[in-house]
């Protein structure tokens, strides 16, 4: 069993804890939660930088190995990274539980030392048709980010 870690936040508030384990060649599963934001929909990414040295801005692009458009997890034409949305209630929080099979902890794909990315906005998935659908989903802004770290 393989257990990573990332912890979010941002100035204005926003913050949570997510926690990702995956035992052998079997899937990542993706726990935790994130408060501070506005309700609705909120893109969820894994990003293919661990930089924060601006911010949440300098972690790149979503995660892409296979250099594919962008699409909901549920795709087969999508980024490593596309997570898909959480969806804050109306005490700000979003609760997290997927399981991926494109986000390792081990091996030549790993997402460890990669960024996690809550996005302002609803991610379209790749459908919503703008210019932006097929490479960020039109998300919108970055509103917290942290670095996912191995977990003892």
């Amino acid at each position: 069993m393989v257990k990573a870690v990332v912890v979010l936040a941002n100035s204005q508030g926003v913050k949570g804890t997510i926690f990702f384990a995956q035992e052998g060649e079997g899937p990542t599963t993706v726990t935790g939660s994130i408060s501070g934001l506005k309700p609705g929909l909120h893109g969820f990414h894994v990003h293919a930088l661990g930089d924060t040295t601006n911010g949440c801005m300098s972690t790149g692009p979503h995660f892409n190995p296979a250099g594919k458009e962008h699409g909901a997890p549920q795709s087969e034409n999508r980024h490593a990274g596309d997570l898909g949305n959480v969806t804050a209630g109306a005490d700000g929080v979003a609760n997290v539980n997927v399981s991926d099979s494109q986000i390792p902890l081990a091996g030549p794909n790993s997402i460890i030392g990669r960024a996690v990315v809550i996005h302002a906005d609803p991610d379209d998935l790749g459908k919503g048709g703008h210019e932006l659908s097929k490479s960020t989903g039109n998300a919108g802004g970055r509103v917290a980010c942290g670095i996912i770290g191995l977990q003892g």
